[in-house]
């Protein structure tokens, strides 16, 4: 599919690739038994440009397409799906403090989250709100200066254990509100999460919020606008870069499966010369390309400023995260009991396969989602 691709978007590509291949992949499994990121591999991100990719090159970034994005976030989730995290609500911070954050706050935040230098994470779900960010429950005040005050508990923040600066999302008197919170602001504190099903890596963590006081310029967009406008967006970026990673792990899934069953022998041949193992190889081999194609129409989308892209990314992420689900499945299937061992990474795999169909919009949210924009789409069929 590399023809779809302009010849920087390739090169791109491959740079990616042999970074992800180097500096991640060999150490992934080691990070996912540790339930750690070393900082030294959020700083070879970093150093390579990579957690910029996407800020606009005024504030020091890449100002990378979509696609472009959507490619290193793929890569990265054929290596890492924790790493990919990271990239995700790293790049979903950045992208809501552009679009909505006032002048100096862009100027303060943005060059720091470009070079890697603050690390951004989201801070919307609570222990009883998930899909629902509107019904979040955290309390945003004003304080008698003109300033911020927040109470509440989030839960779920990837990379919450380690973020320097948090999005928040609460509930003020006039409606959802977002603002920017700096980890070191008195009253803040986070607690690790361990022991998750998959992304393990990820430093996910609970941030507690005590009587913490922020200031009036760390307000993004309006009041009343933090989940419509700010989180809306942010997390549309991250259902597009999170369908990508799918397609890693679906990538992933297909390497090991087919070189597993290439080299072991039962019954005398190879396994892969068995029709069931070739039946599930034949399916993720499809469902890799059709994902793939899905995230690339929705980066294209996207890059066009088309009203389409929404659906397109939703139908990406549900598609690419179903699919990476059964694939993982079956690669464990084809590994037999090896596969539910610590010694091959499609156990990873399937824990991290499980994670991508909650986050970002459930399957079944999504599902809600697209039925409604088929109707919405073939009802003007239905009229004509």
């Amino acid at each position: 599919m590399t023809s779809m691709l302009t010849p920087e978007q390739r090169q791109y590509a491959k740079e990616f690739r042999a970074f992800a291949d180097e500096a991640v992949a060999p150490h992934a499994d080691a990070w996912h038994r540790a339930q750690r990121t070393p900082p030294q591999a959020v700083r070879a991100l970093a150093d390579q440009g990579l957690l910029g990719l996407p800020v606009p090159t005024a504030y020091g970034g890449g100002g990378c397409d979509a696609v472009t994005l959507g490619l290193l976030a793929g890569e990265l989730g054929r290596a890492c799906s924790s790493l990919r995290s990271l990239l995700t609500v790293h790049t979903m911070v950045a992208h809501a403090v552009n679009r909505w954050g006032p002048r100096p706050l862009k100027e303060t935040w943005l060059p720091r989250l470009a070079r890697g230098e603050s690390i951004g994470a989201l801070a919307v779900s609570e222990p009883e709100t998930g899909s629902d960010a509107a019904a979040v429950t955290t309390r945003i005040t004003r304080d008698g200066d003109g300033n911020w005050r927040i109470d509440g508990h989030k839960k779920w923040i990837t990379y919450g254990e380690t973020a320097d600066v948090f999005l928040v999302v609460g509930r003020s008197a006039e409606g959802p509100t977002a603002l920017l919170v700096e980890r070191d602001t008195p009253g803040l504190r986070t607690e690790l999460i361990e022991d998750m099903i998959g992304i393990r890596a990820s430093m996910t963590a609970n941030v507690y919020f005590e009587n913490v006081r922020v200031p009036a310029a760390h307000l993004l967009a309006r009041p009343g606008l933090g989940v419509s406008h700010v989180s809306g967006a942010a997390l549309d970026l991250g259902r597009y870069t999170v369908g990508w990673g799918c397609v890693g792990i679906l990538d992933a899934c297909l390497d090991a499966a087919a070189d597993y069953a290439g080299r072991r022998v039962q019954f005398g041949s190879p396994i892969k010369e068995h029709q069931l193992v070739r039946r599930m190889i034949s399916t993720m081999y499809a469902d890799a390309q059709a994902a793939r194609l899905l995230c690339l129409e929705a980066g294209r989308l996207r890059d066009a400023g088309d009203p389409g892209a929404l659906a397109a990314a939703s139908t990406a992420k549900y598609f690419a995260a179903t699919a990476a689900g059964r694939a993982a499945a079956d690669a464990v299937q084809i590994h037999g009991a090896n596969g539910c061992g610590p010694d091959y990474p499609v156990q990873r795999y399937l824990g991290d396969s499980r994670v991508m169909e909650v986050i970002e919009g459930s399957t079944q949210l999504h599902q809600v989602g697209l039925a409604e924009y088929a109707f919405q789409e073939r009802a003007p069929r239905r009229q004509r």
